[in-house]
């Protein structure tokens, strides 16, 4: 194929392109005073990736620009609406899916366990929280990850490591970043996303056969009798809607909302699906608007957040999330002073709108105690409302003797147990939980009901970066949840 010319990309994108084929040297920390999609290429970026062949990111990123948005603002919008009931205790989030993606992910059944799995999960957040459940996937996107190096050893040599399947393989013979995986990753994102919709549409969700959601490998009697008493009351209550006349087609039981989301890492893909497009409802707040009445919306996912190691005060990625009109979390670890928290939420989310900010705090058991609280404080004295979301994953991981990455079931119990105890101590409220789960029978983290141990890791672990909870454990978790609330 004829190389694309950047002279055919949009003045963003041909600042994009050049900025991603220099060093993070080349980059300057100075303020500029209007947020454009390519304002981030004015600071300092971390986590970034640099590409050897100039022709070849042109060509990925003119190809994005003419790409149908992912999502759509009205669906955008909707989401919103949903977390401002989150923010205000009306409601409970739950996110979930994989660490990271890979493109052979994107297949039928490990797209349907994972859909199966949260929507499991939200039944029984739901039985016990009597609240809705708002669903977000991490899928259709998520497949950049942040590394702690830029390399790693491999055979006695040092290669780049391995960033996610949009920037380079897994084989150490293929690590060389390439940005035609950008254009790989919309399309798997694209495909996913439309398997999703398909499945939910034809029925997956539908409450009036609950019993026909397959519980797969949860084997444990106890955990299963737990659910199948959930699915016994919810099918009571549909029971009795029937004999009354609610049930109907349009009562909302044949399906329910599942959201996209994913760490906003690589910029230039998250620019090139930047649009400017109309908001759907004439009062929708948001963060930008350039001019003529559209806003500026991130197109890949419904929810995009910023991490840990890319939350610089002064920094690209922060640049780039203060425009966008989409809802978005901020990862907050032990390094994230209370007082850059007030600064982070006056950057991102100046207007104080309700349901615009997650706070997705992941400090570690052995941290949250005396962290967490301090954060609630000065979130309260600032005046902002925002959605607190656990999660007891990042905080928490460990390496075996024998090299293997892990986490241990009960730390991430233990944190989530100390998150619900402290927001009740300190008058807030959990909003919700953030975890890395997957509905498949894997066996990456140690712990729950099943016992697995150490020497179990290796029967079927398959995670390519970081350990995932398997489905038993996942929805153990939401068990605690559950119980937490109703025993109140």
């Amino acid at each position: 194929m004829d190389s694309v010319e950047i002279s055919s990309l949009s003045q963003a994108g041909v600042i994009a392109a050049q900025a991603r084929t220099t060093t993070n040297e080349t980059q300057t920390d100075g303020e500029i005073s209007a947020w454009t999609p390519s304002s981030w290429t004015t600071k300092p970026i971390k986590q970034d990736v640099v590409y050897d062949d100039r022709a070849a990111v042109s060509k990925a990123f003119a190809k994005l620009e003419r790409s149908p948005p992912i999502v759509t603002p009205t669906e955008i919008c909707k989401l919103k609406k949903c977390l401002r009931d989150v923010a205000l205790g009306k409601a409970f989030l739950l996110q979930g899916g994989d660490c990271a993606e890979l493109f052979d992910y994107c297949e039928p059944n490990m797209i349907e366990s994972k859909i199966k799995l949260l929507l499991q999960m939200s039944l029984v957040l739901i039985y016990g929280a009597h609240k809705p459940v708002v669903r977000i996937a991490r899928m259709a996107g998520q497949f950049a990850k942040p590394r702690s190096s830029p390399t790693e050893q491999h055979n006695g040599k040092t290669i780049p490591a391995f960033r996610g399947d949009n920037i380079n393989g897994y084989d150490p013979e293929d690590r060389t970043p390439d940005p035609s995986r950008l254009v790989s990753a919309y399309f798997h994102s694209t495909t996913t996303l439309n398997y999703i919709r398909a499945s939910l549409d034809s029925g997956i969700a539908d409450l009036h056969s609950p019993l026909d959601w397959e519980l797969g490998h949860v084997k444990d009697e106890t955990v299963k009798a737990k659910y199948e008493r959930i699915v016994e009351s919810i099918t009571e209550s549909l029971r009795f809607m029937k004999t009354i006349g609610a049930d109907s087609a349009a009562s909302g039981l044949e399906t329910v909302d599942l959201y996209t989301s994913h760490e906003g890492l690589l910029l230039e893909y998250e620019q090139s699906l930047t649009r400017g497009l109309k908001a759907p409802f004439p009062n929708a707040e948001a963060s930008s608007d350039d001019g003529d009445g559209k806003k500026w919306y991130n197109t890949s996912a419904h929810f995009l957040w910023i991490g840990d190691r890319t939350r610089q005060l002064n920094g690209a990625h922060v640049e780039y999330f203060r425009g966008i009109a989409n809802p978005i979390g901020i990862k907050v670890g032990p390094t994230l002073s209370p007082s850059d928290l007030i600064s982070l939420l006056s950057i991102l989310n100046p207007t104080r709108e309700i349901g615009k900010i997650t706070l997705i705090t992941r400090y570690g058991e052995q941290n949250i105690a005396s962290l967490l609280p301090a954060h609630i404080r000065a979130v309260k004295a600032s005046g902002h409302t925002v959605i607190w979301q656990c999660d007891p994953m990042h905080g928490n991981t460990c390496t075996t003797p024998q090299g293997i990455k892990t986490r241990h079931f009960s730390a991430i119990l233990s944190e989530l147990s100390q998150a619900l105890r402290i927001h009740r101590e300190e008058e807030s409220f959990l909003g919700g939980v953030h975890l890395e789960l997957t509905g498949e029978a894997v066996t990456e983290c140690v712990g729950g009901s099943e016992g697995l141990k150490d020497e179990d890791l290796s029967f079927n672990y398959l995670s390519f970066c970081d350990p995932r909870l398997n489905e038993k454990q996942a929805l153990e978790l939401a068990f605690l949840v559950a119980g937490f609330y109703r025993e109140r």
